[in-house]
């Protein structure tokens, strides 16, 4: 049995990584409105352009449909040709008569007619009294010729015919002849129109695009959009920086967790601007061809500069940009790339009004040379979104949605720390979902309540066939954790227990988090051990047995402990210092010999201490252990207010 613990929320590091940044747009409605009229004024010429842009691409899809076809047809022309040519040849061997035997039948008077052509070895034959004529090869026309003559001025009635080539026969021949290399000609064609060859990068233009991104779709992220008001007003007005002998900002990196919203920030800058925007990921420079990423790159810029003031955004630059390594295989190909990227940055004039914006959540792997200024001047870290801002986001993508006056965004936005606005996203997603399986006409509170469940613990499966041996084993470690954590002051609120399946846990014990947290104490994180343990210590004291249901707890408790030691310096006899022996697989043989030895003893005793506090703890409750317990088994699942109604009982 296995079981996923959910009270982990009180480090934003071991919290779900993810953010899609929208902005309230309540506060921009009247400069929404205006943006309305602006389109609906512009429809027309819209329409135009976007059947301009939807007829380039239809023309790159016909173009390679059109090579396959051709590729195939000529493939299937070669095959048909090899099938005839195999059969004639094998008629005609059937019918061949050898050169040796010709010239006795020749000698002997045996051969009524010859037809030859004209600048051909094979001949016809026909025999007196045989209808049928044989093909035979001659090895020197001119002195088979010659001995025909004699043999006619000797009194053999011999006939002979010379036939001139036929046109078509010979059209067809060399077009045999020419089609392996018509063929192969083709296919490096397609592979290469396939590849692209540098005809990368799609181009989003705000007057054309039916989705335009501005600053009021961008929920949170406030003093990284002040930062970026800057750019979109050079983009607007250069020649106010340049009177001023200023000069933009060639290039800014997007650092962040994946999904937190930076290709959304970067959209939002070009339709701020209302310049087009080119969009590329990093992993499409790098193809099987050596050379290739180079060149892509250099046509990324030729066109940038086409369409200029432009922004060029390149997701994942990290598939491109990381340190230059050793000339060999692969990284040839990735140093190139990056070589011309490198160039093409600082070669800008100041008057192209290009600015590139890369996104990467990998900042560390990138080469100092593409960091320095005059290429990425400005480095914008994009961090998880806070309890206003997560609200700011489920009010923006709720707007098509229709919901209960009863529900409570706020409520899921205070339950939801650390999530980023993807799976804010999803949220709302999954709850629609719930809401249109059960034929509600909105979305109800419940239909939040388990979407976020499903999101975060997993699908509930109430037809899975549990044994009551099994369902009281669950419903103790859940009561142990749920029953510990009511006595740690540092500790969440105990929201939801049940011993119900989900996903891959057995059962789970939810918190609701009171508030957002920056740093973790050194207390926050030995109570967070001692609530891990409580699942453990209980299923030893009311069952006299432990199962493997708290290999995770285990599994987050060592690794909290762990960290306490090596990388927050907690420990007082290992002292302040952090260990990464990721970076640096030998750092432990600068502090000596005997350092892995203290370290394995100092998590070893954080470990035990939480385990005993645990079992003191339950020990001195065991009356409500086995009271949430046995509720548990009666209802599978408990809210908060029945939680703290056990309490106020058992007192």
């Amino acid at each position: 049995m296995s079981r996923k613990d959910n009270n982990l929320n009180e480090e934003n590091t071991e919290n779900k990584n993810i953010m899609y940044e929208k902005n309230d747009m309540e506060e921009n409605n009247n400069s929404k409105n205006n943006n309305i009229r602006n389109k609906g004024r512009n429809r027309k010429s819209d329409k135009a352009k976007n059947n301009k842009e939807k007829g380039n691409k239809n023309n790159g899809m016909d173009k390679t449909l059109l090579y396959t076809l051709i590729c195939i047809f000529l493939s299937i022309v070669l095959v048909v040709m090899c099938f005839i040519s195999y059969n004639l040849n094998k008629k005609s061997e059937d019918n061949k008569v050898a050169y040796t035997q010709l010239i006795k039948d020749i000698s002997d008077n045996k051969i009524e007619k010859v037809e030859m052509t004209v600048g051909s070895t094979s001949i016809k034959i026909k025999y007196k009294d045989v209808e049928e004529k044989k093909n035979a090869i001659v090895p020197n026309t001119q002195a088979f010729v010659e001995l025909i003559q004699k043999k006619v001025e000797e009194g053999n009635n011999i006939e002979l015919i010379q036939n001139q080539k036929n046109t078509f026969v010979m059209i067809i021949s060399g077009f045999i002849s020419m089609l392996p290399t018509i063929i192969m000609a083709a296919l490096i064609i397609m592979i290469f129109q396939m590849q692209g060859l540098g005809d990368k990068g799609k181009i989003y233009d705000p007057d054309v695009s039916k989705n335009k991104v501005t600053f009021d779709d961008v929920a949170g992220l406030k003093e990284e959009k002040a930062e970026m008001i800057e750019i979109v007003d050079f983009l607007k007005e250069p020649k106010k920086y340049s009177k001023m002998g200023a000069r933009v900002p060639k290039g800014v990196l997007l650092c962040g967790k994946p999904g937190t919203g930076k290709t959304l920030i970067a959209k939002a800058i070009a339709g701020e601007a209302n310049v087009p925007f080119i969009s590329m990921s990093g992993s499409e420079f790098i193809e099987m061809f050596a050379g290739l990423g180079a060149s892509r790159v250099r046509k990324l810029f030729d066109k940038a500069r086409k369409i200029a003031p432009c922004i060029i955004f390149i997701d994942e630059i990290d598939a491109i940009g990381s340190r230059r390594q050793s000339n060999s295989g692969a990284d040839t190909e990735n140093n190139q790339t990056l070589n011309q990227l490198l160039v093409e940055m600082d070669g800008f004039d100041t008057d192209t009004s290009i600015i590139v914006i890369a996104a990467t959540n990998r900042p560390e792997m990138l080469d100092e040379a593409l960091l320095r200024p005059g290429r990425f001047d400005r480095t914008i870290t994009i961090g998880m979104p806070d309890v206003k801002d997560r609200e700011a986001i489920l009010k923006i993508h709720s707007e098509n949605k229709k919901f209960d006056s009863d529900v409570d965004l706020k409520s899921v936005a205070e339950d939801t720390a650390g999530f980023s606005g993807a799976e804010l996203e999803n949220i709302l997603n999954e709850a629609a979902i719930y809401a249109a399986n059960r034929k509600h006409s909105s979305i109800s509170q419940r239909d939040l309540e388990d979407a976020l469940k499903k999101v975060t613990v997993g699908l509930e499966k109430k037809d899975r066939v549990v044994s009551e041996k099994d369902k009281k084993l669950t419903a103790y470690h859940e009561a142990g954790h749920a029953v510990v954590s009511k006595f740690l002051p540092t500790q969440d609120t105990v929201k939801e227990i049940s011993i119900i399946p989900r996903g891959v846990a057995g059962g789970y014990t939810m918190y609701k988090t009171n508030e957002d947290k920056f740093f973790v104490s050194k207390t926050e994180m030995e109570e967070k051990m001692v609530s891990l343990m409580g699942g453990r210590v209980a299923e030893k004291l009311a069952l006299n047995d432990i199962s493997t249901g708290a290999s995770n707890d285990i599994e987050v408790a060592m690794k909290i402990a762990r960290d306490m030691v090596t990388v927050y310096g907690m420990s007082e006899e290992v002292g302040p210092m952090s260990i990464n022996l990721e970076k640096d697989p030998y750092q432990l043989q600068l502090l000596g010999n005997n350092i892995e030895d203290l370290i394995g003893k100092e998590v070893r005793k954080l470990l035990d201490q939480a385990y005993e506090s645990a079992e003191k703890i339950l020990m001195a409750n065991m009356d409500k252990l086995d009271a949430v317990a046995n509720v548990l088994l009666e209802k599978e699942t408990i809210d908060a207010d029945e939680f703290n109604k056990i309490f106020e009982e058992q007192q």
